[in-house]
């Protein structure tokens, strides 16, 4: 019965989690080049993941000059706030080349603009808007640790290389799920942004 009842909570908390659109351009050996529009993201640089999660999970659950509660897997009712679904994925990276420090970011849902996104109050946590980007990105499913995220990221680069795209970024690791989501039933991907809008990209092939 346990195990029935977390794998149905992976279902329904997989299922709930509205995600950022994008268009699918192609795949080429396991890799998905989408293309994206502009997206508003709430982001932080912190010593840690969980510190950087603590803060922008405090954005989300009203620490912003709406008053705005925002969830990451169903809405939640707050009083004299608006209650909104958070966009999946949730985007790290390291803060820098060394490896200290992490920037976490969450995806605000596509009705939030530059102009209409609420205000973080905390002064470490800021609004980014990005522009339209196309973006190859290399899935899989389990638990995301360094090594593992690394030889993906690895993948990714040697895919690239091989098709002769040229990476505009460094990787940053994508996570769908909640911490409650069974491992095979978790969504993670490494990403590459590898162009801007209004900088095609030529496939070899």
């Amino acid at each position: 019965m346990a195990l029935a009842g977390w794998i149905g909570w992976g279902l329904y908390s997989s299922r709930t989690a509205e995600s950022i659109p994008y268009e699918h351009r192609e795949t080429i050996d396991g890799v998905e080049l989408r293309e994206y529009p502009e997206t508003v993201l709430v982001e932080t640089t912190a010593p840690n993941q969980r510190a950087a999660f603590r803060r922008l999970f405090d954005y989300i659950s009203g620490a912003n000059q709406g008053d705005e509660s925002i969830s990451m897997t169903a809405p939640v009712e707050t009083e004299g706030g608006t209650s909104i679904s958070m966009t999946a994925p949730v985007r790290s990276a390291s803060a820098d080349e060394s490896g200290d420090g992490v920037r976490m970011a969450f995806y605000l849902p596509p009705e939030y603009g530059p102009d209409t996104a609420p205000v973080p109050t905390d002064s470490n946590v800021r609004l980014v808007v990005e522009p339209p980007k196309t973006v190859a990105v290399d899935q899989f499913s389990w638990y995301a640790p360094d090594w593992r995220v690394r030889r993906h990221a690895r993948k990714l680069r040697a895919t690239l290389d091989r098709e002769g795209i040229d990476a505009r970024s460094d990787y940053s690791l994508l996570r769908y799920n909640d911490p409650w989501t069974p491992p095979f039933m978790r969504r993670n991907e490494v990403a590459i942004d590898v162009a801007d809008e209004g900088s095609p990209i030529e496939i070899r092939g």
